[in-house]
């Protein structure tokens, strides 16, 4: 089993390039099958999630060249099945579900599996099929596939039942090529659905809109060839940014768009850590206290969930009580019993989490159960007592790019090992 074992009381200091947006480049990826011919996308994170949706694309008939570790050039004329597999694949990962959209948008039909992705809860998909059957689609599930079927789709109005950045995305795709216009409301407004509409502008789509409330799509029967650059992952720079504070260190991330995280630096504010930004740069000096702050996560431009378990362990440091209310996912807090066994005051009831902070984390075995759980527990291992042992380190090369290089690019010592003999030394020490 792979795990991470991380020396305790580590300052992180230095400069760190963001890699792109994960969530962006997942959805941009399943968007190319819609043109059915070449496109070129840049600054693609070199991560497990974006080795998954390249090996199913060319599973479906997809030709994939790489470009270097960040860029790949994609061939998508002769995807011709509408089944979307294998299922080993599309369960690994929410980001799947986008070729519902774009397989509708292509040809009129998708058949694919449920996707699967982090254990966070609930996380249905009936706002995405509700909108494309108000595009036009028939729709089946059954045996944990979903089938989707159309003669054409019919520009439409439709209004989200909840703010969805899933389903924002996927009715995007599927509305990009429907005859007549769409007009989605009540959609999510985050960076990464901007970026999914940059892409399929690029490819001679009309979108407009995205980033308000209200998207307003021009169906264009065919789209064309296209280059993209991916925007950088707001949430990695987002935890080399607690992680900055959590160590009580100076760092530098470049190559970011700071507007993207103005509600992440503000409660680092709050908190008494210093941070500052210029026009693609954050500086964060840790702050020797840390000061209590309340957070409760909400859809963008609110303070982002997936940094929710990373400001959790900011948090621990803090001289006094915070409450963090998690508003997205009702199993985003899968991190705090880990912590606790590091020694967190923490109590959740429900939805909301006391945070009674002040005392030390120590070093102990931990457990990642998902992406951002796993990048908590890592940030906690840096400024904990004594060493840190994380098992499911898998879920964590889901999203963050060669986080050890850049660890260790900033001071920190981690090592990676698939060693038992490693793994109790850690323990004995």
């Amino acid at each position: 089993m792979t795990k991470l074992i991380v020396p305790g009381k580590q300052e992180l200091r230095g400069n760190v390039k963001v890699a792109g947006s994960k969530n962006a480049a997942v959805a941009i990826l399943a968007a190319s099958v819609i043109c059915g011919k070449k496109v070129f996308i840049e600054n693609i994170p070199d991560i497990t999630d974006v080795g998954t949706l390249l090996e199913i694309l060319q599973n479906m008939g997809g030709e994939v060249r790489r470009r270097g570790r960040n860029a790949v050039e994609i061939d998508t004329s002769n995807v011709r099945s509408s089944t979307v597999s294998p299922y080993d694949l599309v369960k690994k990962l929410r980001a799947s579900a986008y070729f519902m959209g774009s397989m509708l948008a292509r040809q009129g039909k998708a058949e694919v599996p449920v996707p699967g992705g982090c254990k966070l809860g609930p996380r249905p998909i009936d706002q995405h099929l509700k909108g494309f059957s108000a595009l036009g689609a028939e729709v089946e599930v059954e045996h944990g596939l979903v089938k989707l079927k159309a003669s054409r789709l019919v520009g439409t109005h439709i209004y989200l039942d909840v703010v969805s950045v899933g389903a924002t995305i996927n009715l995007m795709l599927a509305a990009s090529t429907a005859e007549g216009r769409t007009v989605l409301e009540n959609v999510a407004k985050e960076p990464e659905v901007v970026d999914v509409a940059n892409f399929l502008n690029a490819m001679g789509a009309s979108v407009r809109g995205a980033g308000t409330d209200i998207i307003k799509i021009k169906g264009e029967p065919e789209l064309k060839e296209a280059s993209h650059s991916i925007i950088p992952d707001r949430i990695e720079a987002g935890t080399f940014l607690i992680a900055g504070a959590v160590s009580g260190g100076q760092v530098c991330l470049r190559e970011v768009i700071p507007q993207h995280l103005d509600a992440a630096m503000a409660k680092l504010r709050e908190a008494g850590v210093e941070v500052s930004a210029s026009e693609d740069t954050i500086w964060v000096n840790g702050a020797s206290r840390v000061q209590p702050a309340d957070i409760k996560t909400f859809p963008y431009p609110g303070f982002p969930t997936d940094l929710q378990p990373l400001a959790m362990v900011l948090l621990t440091r803090a001289e006094g009580t915070s409450v963090v209310t998690e508003n997205i996912f009702e199993g985003r807090f899968n991190h705090v019993d880990e912590l606790k066994r590091m020694g967190a005051n923490i109590k959740v009831e429900g939805r909301t989490a006391v945070v009674d902070g002040g005392s030390s984390l120590t070093g102990a075995p931990v457990k990642a159960t998902d992406l951002r759980a796993g990048a908590a527990l890592i940030v906690a291992g840096l400024s904990a007592e004594g060493k840190t042992v994380l098992k499911g380190v898998e879920h964590v090369y889901r999203g963050y790019e060669k986080l050890e290089e850049k660890l260790a690019g900033l001071g920190a010592e981690i090592i990676f090992s698939e060693r038992d003999e490693d793994l109790r030394n850690a323990e004995k020490n």
